[in-house]
Order: C-alpha cells, then structure tokens, then sequence
C-alpha cells in the first residue's frame, strides 16, 4: 500500500531539510505552508531539485489559527490510502520507517489508525519525563488510513476516529523551541489560539485558575511525572509550560471581561 506524508510548515528553513529526508520512503509529500516569509519554500525546491524521484507537492494556506482544518485539508490533497502527519520540527527514524513500511506491506492492516510514540529534544538531550512523558510513551495518532476520521480543535488539535486505533513501537523525534526566544513567541502565540477556541466555546475563567492552575500545573511535571530528573533543561520545560498556562487563562479572564 502506499502512504503520503502531509508536512504544515510556517517559516521552517532550519527544520524542513531534515524532515523531507526522514520522509524519502513516502510516495508523496504534502506540504501545506502558510505562506512562509523566509527561505522555506527554497529549501524544499532546492531538495525536490536534488532527489528527483521525491513526489513533492506545495500547497499554500493561511493558517486561520486552527491548525486542525491545515491536516485536514492536507488530507484531502493526498492521492494514497494511507496519510503519515508530520510537524516540520519532527523527524521519522529509521526504526519508525522500517516499522511503517513493514505495517504497510503486510496482507491486511486491519487498523484505520495508529499512535505514533514521540521523542523529545529540548537544549540538546532527550527529554523522558515531565511534560511530555506521557507522548513518549503514549504516542499521538499520526499515522491514519485516509478519511477514517477527521482532525478536531484549533491548537493541540485531535484526531478523532470511531475505527480500529493501534500503537506503533517506534519513534518520531522532535526538536521543538530550541532557544528561550522561540520557545516564548511560541507559547505567546499557542495560548492566543488556545484562548480564542476557549472563548468561542463560552468557557471562562477566574483569578483562583489564573494563580493556582500553572503552579499546579508545575509541581505535576516537576515533580509527579518526575521532570526533575532532565536535570536544567527538564525544569526549564515545566516552567515555561506552566507559564503557557498562566497565559492561556490571563488571556482568557481579560478578553471575557473587557468593558
């Protein structure tokens, strides 16, 4: 069976190389770019120039804050039964290729979805607890038989399936946010989506979640999902993850109460 890749991109000249070449076993690639200002879309042409065997399509799409309907709308631009969703600051590994091709080549795939584990790199070593300890070992669904299902919500978006979901063993690896500078403007322009899908959804919130829910938030990862264990790099992402919190309900207090 045959699988393409759908890859959103938004001024990802420092990633993008390296996600097209964990994705060469793909017989398409997707790229659903809203309308990069930097050397993105070079990139990609300069690596479709060089492989030319790569079935490389570029589709331009204003991101409109809600990332779900980027996937599916790149779902609906692949031509293959099978659709691998990737971010451009992921990479597929080797083991996860062997295992997606070895899936794919078997007589019957009965599942129409798979969980997908992740890998985490944060200022140069693997993050493997706090924040992101259950992806690691969970997975996220990325791996799904076309039009199984449909993705759901404008940030931290969900695919959502009645069918057969399974778990791949191997991982993808992510190498998010890697200086302080990215990682704010992300978490700034994150909680804004997030805050915008909240109040849409007529949810409020009150000064006790604004104080008490990030430091909540903070001793979970630090200390219950044992984040202390990543040393500098691990207190630094349960911070600035609970500062997304913070931001997330600050923002959403002064927008429901403007006069």
């Amino acid at each position: 069976m045959k699988i393409s890749a759908v890859v959103l991109t938004k001024n990802e000249e420092k990633n993008i190389g390296r996600c097209l070449k964990s994705l060469d076993f793909c017989d398409e690639m997707i790229i659903v770019d809203d309308y990069s200002t930097d050397n993105t879309k070079n990139q990609i042409s300069k690596i479709k120039d060089q492989n030319d065997k790569l079935n490389i399509k570029i589709f331009e799409k204003h991101l409109n804050n809600d990332f779900a309907e980027q996937r599916n709308f790149g779902m609906k631009k692949t031509n293959n039964d099978w659709v691998l969703f990737i971010d451009a600051d992921e990479e597929v590994t080797k083991e996860l290729t062997g295992e997606i091709v070895k899936l794919l080549n078997s007589y019957i795939v009965k599942e129409n979805a798979f969980y997908l584990r992740r890998r985490d790199y944060f200022w140069n070593q693997e993050l493997k607890f706090g924040e992101v300890r259950q992806i690691r070992q969970m997975g996220l669904i990325r791996l799904i038989k076309k039009n199984s299902g449909i993705w759901m919500g404008t940030v931290h978006e969900v695919f959502h399936t009645a069918k057969n979901v399974s778990r791949l063993n191997s991982f993808l690896n992510h190498y998010p946010h890697q200086t302080l500078k990215e990682f704010i403007n992300d978490i700034n322009k994150y909680s804004s989506i997030r805050v915008e899908e909240l109040f849409n959804k007529g949810i409020k919130t009150n000064i006790f979640e604004i104080i008490f829910f990030p430091i909540g938030k903070f001793i979970n990862n630090y200390f219950f999902n044992l984040g202390f264990f990543d040393g500098p790099a691990g207190f630094t992402y349960a911070f600035m993850m609970s500062f997304h919190s913070f931001l997330v309900r600050a923002k959403l207090y002064q927008l429901t109460n403007k006069k």
